[in-house]
């Protein structure tokens, strides 16, 4: 019971989903995280390199096995694929879940994206999430996804930094959120707006997300992380989505 007071503070705490009755709801909710766990646990980079012939992504470039890492063996229509499988895993495991209601909706996209960071298949050692956390936002609310998705995309063409546009769309992600859930007229289509646990949602993706790039950070402040389409002399711990 000790425990189950835990995580239900937990729930309450991170994401503003309180538990009123774990022999009701608790099936549902453990369910929904663990299954969107699972499903963002799959290792689409490493499985398609490992099909292609390429071997283990891992010791390819940074050893990441997101898209931007199978980039690096210069297919770029297996880099595409692994970047779609990564985000719709995580858009798959929130819609999935919402048919049971909004609160599995968000517990399955916050394991899509824990599974996508930290598989436990790999020691623990993923992706850097930020694939696999678009697709979940675009499910989750598709405003905020498409905000974040403009935000990467505008931070990558001014300034050519893969990594920097990643934290930036995560920085702003649950602003944007915020804005939407706060200041979003009543009569804006469903889409349009966003909710309380969206945001709490957002943030708690954004802090893993920050935490993953910690390298990265290191070597935008030192000047030494490389643009994109630029190589490193050794490429150790890049950004990959």
């Amino acid at each position: 019971m000790d425990a189950l007071a835990f995580l239900a503070d937990v729930f309450r705490l991170v994401f503003d989903i309180r538990i009123i009755s774990w022999v009701q709801t608790g099936p549902y909710l453990l369910g929904a995280l663990v299954g969107g766990y699972l499903l963002g646990s799959i290792p689409f980079g490493l499985v398609l390199c490992y099909a292609a012939g390429y071997g283990d992504i891992r010791k390819i470039g940074s050893g990441n096995i997101g898209a931007t890492n199978v980039l690096r063996t210069g297919n770029r229509p297996l880099a595409l694929a692994t970047l779609i499988l990564d985000g719709g895993k995580g858009a798959a495991a929130a819609l999935l879940a919402a048919q049971f209601g909004p609160h599995t909706m968000i517990l399955a996209g916050a394991g899509a994206v824990l599974g996508h960071l930290f598989p436990v298949w790999l020691g623990f050692r993923g992706g850097k999430g930020m694939a696999t956390t678009l697709g979940t936002l675009l499910a989750v609310a598709p405003a905020v996804g498409a905000l974040a998705c403009l935000t990467w995309l505008v931070i990558a063409v001014l300034f050519r930094f893969s990594s920097l546009a990643s934290l930036g769309a995560m920085a702003l992600s649950p602003v944007y959120s915020w804005l939407l859930a706060t200041y979003g007229p009543i009569d804006w289509p469903l889409w349009l707006l966003s909710t309380s646990q969206t945001t709490r949602l957002a943030l708690f993706i954004a802090v893993l997300v920050f935490i993953r790039h910690h390298a990265n950070i290191r070597r935008l402040l030192s000047g030494t992380e490389p643009k994109i389409g630029k190589r490193r002399p050794r490429e150790d711990d890049q950004d990959d989505p």
